[in-house]
């Protein structure tokens, strides 16, 4: 099938848009996969920042929790010794267990140093040891990354209320071994965290890569397979059996790719009809012109019936000679524009009666009745309104011929009137109607060809002649009655 330029440059820039990125590095970088992989990943691991930080805080306010109830242990220990001085080695020992540099215990009012280094640091921090769940969040959140950041060689004083006994007792330590406790903790904290974003990130990814990405994907591989070849039999898509989104896309996707393969074969059939229309038209018209030829001499003949058809035999090849003239204006760029000027509407309902060969007489197979005032007259191009008129009726007349039944009664009428401004003109027949499913198509081209060669243009004629009038044509509802009753409204 030919497309037009702008048809290939559009269809192929749309599937090299829609082909996914070679190589898996693009892939990754950006592929619909790859974004969500990553997504993916970056989601968990602030996840994890949200779990980290609080355990790290947790983690420091454990440390010092836990080398304050050692240091109250000892202190209660030391006061049970004989006498009042501690020896040097239990000091020491003191010291290294709790690894401080001075304990102090203050109660009644009193302070007495269990234990003391030579020489102990300037306290840069104090900290509270308080019951668990009163220390503010926030600050031991904040407090925490002071000490990773700024600690190391700084002092801190550990302060707190005794469990086992009244008063309190102080605790001046380095900082710098509860900052490679941090330290520690938080590497393995991390090297956690990142096994379970990247376990959870794979198996996130591969789920909805199963049940997302890969339908996606065959999708959009279809259609760039449609886009390259709509006619190839495996170029549209077939749905699956899901019944969530992706599924009802898919149904609409085939639904869609089904009606542009229809709608193209539609087009490649006007074009087909286009070509040949234009090869035989040609020879058609010469033949038309030796027919015309040999008419013009049947008005030499003095029989008076040869006088009588000779005349209507003439107007009727001439109007063959002009359709085989307006048919390739049809298959190129439409209709010609209407010539309109005055037209005696009773004389162009007459021609068709003679034409189809259709009486009065009501023992006639098809009763033709003419409701067209004598001398009405339109504003309407007399042959393009006479095709009108011709189609409607033939179509009428081979609907109500079909109808085996002779006690049917089979009447054509043609009536036409002045109204709001405007000429109306009604065709009704008693034949079998127009289907219902048949009406909403009605006026498309090779849509509703009902009887044996046609080619279903004849509606579609019709109505793209009386829109080039500007006026209208619609079939009305009949309410019950049988046959099919048209109008068709020109302006004045």
């Amino acid at each position: 099938m030919a497309l037009t330029s702008d048809s290939k440059e559009t269809a192929a820039v749309a599937s090299k848009q829609s082909r996914p990125p070679r190589g898996s590095f693009a892939r990754l970088v950006r592929g619909l996969s790859g974004r969500l992989l990553w997504l993916t990943v970056v989601v968990i691991m602030l996840t994890e920042v949200f779990v980290f930080v609080p355990s790290v805080a947790n983690f420091r306010l454990s440390w010092l929790a836990d080398h304050f109830t050692t240091g109250e242990a000892s202190s209660l220990a030391l006061e049970k010794l004989p006498g009042d001085v501690i020896p040097e080695d239990v000091r020491k020992a003191l010291l290294e267990l709790t690894q401080t540099e001075l304990i102090v215990v203050r109660s009644d009012g009193a302070s007495r140093i269990l234990a003391a280094d030579e020489m102990p640091g300037d306290v840069a921090v104090t900290v509270e040891v308080v019951a668990p769940g009163r220390a503010q969040a926030v600050a031991s959140i904040f407090e925490a990354f002071d000490t990773l950041i700024f600690g190391g060689d700084r002092s801190i004083r550990v302060v707190g209320e005794m469990a086992q006994r009244s008063g309190t007792l102080e605790l001046v330590m380095k900082e710098k071994p509860l900052r490679d406790a941090m330290l520690s903790y938080a590497g393995n904290v991390l090297l956690i965290s990142l096994a379970i974003s990247i376990v959870t990130g794979l198996v996130v990814f591969l789920t909805l890569r199963a049940i997302l990405i890969r339908p996606l994907q065959r999708m959009a591989g279809a259609m760039v397979t449609f886009a390259d070849n709509p006619e190839a039999p495996d170029a549209m898509i077939v749905p699956s059996d899901r019944h969530d989104e992706i599924g009802v896309t898919e149904v609409q996707l085939a639904a869609m790719q089904k009606q542009v393969r229809g709608t193209l074969a539609q087009q490649r059939h006007l074009a087909d009809l286009g070509l040949a229309v234009s090869k035989i038209n040609h020879d058609l018209r010469n033949i038309l012109a030796s027919a015309s030829l040999f008419s013009e001499r049947l008005e030499d003949v003095e029989d008076p019936l040869v006088q009588r058809l000779a005349p209507r035999l003439l107007r009727t090849i001439d109007r063959a000679v002009d359709y085989t003239n307006s048919v390739l204006a049809y298959g190129k760029a439409g209709e010609a524009v209407p010539m309109r000027t005055l037209v005696r509407l009773d004389r162009l309902t007459a021609d068709v009666r003679e034409t189809l060969d259709l009486d009065t007489d009501e023992d006639s197979a098809v009763i033709f009745i003419d409701h067209v005032p004598q001398g009405f007259e339109v504003q309407a191009d007399a042959e393009q309104l006479f095709r009108v008129l011709m189609n409607l009726s033939r179509n009428a007349v081979q609907a109500m011929e079909a109808m085996a039944d002779p006690a049917i009664v089979k009447r054509l009428t043609i009536a036409a009137e002045r109204e709001d401004g405007a000429t109306r003109i009604t065709l009704s027949d008693t034949g079998p109607g127009i289907p219902a499913d048949v009406r909403k198509t009605l006026f498309a081209a090779f849509s509703n060809s009902n009887t044996s060669g046609g080619t279903g243009l004849g509606m579609a004629i019709a109505a793209e002649l009386i829109r080039a009038h500007g006026g209208t044509i619609k079939l009305l509802q009949t309410d019950g009655s049988p046959g099919a009753t048209f109008e068709i409204t020109l302006p004045n």
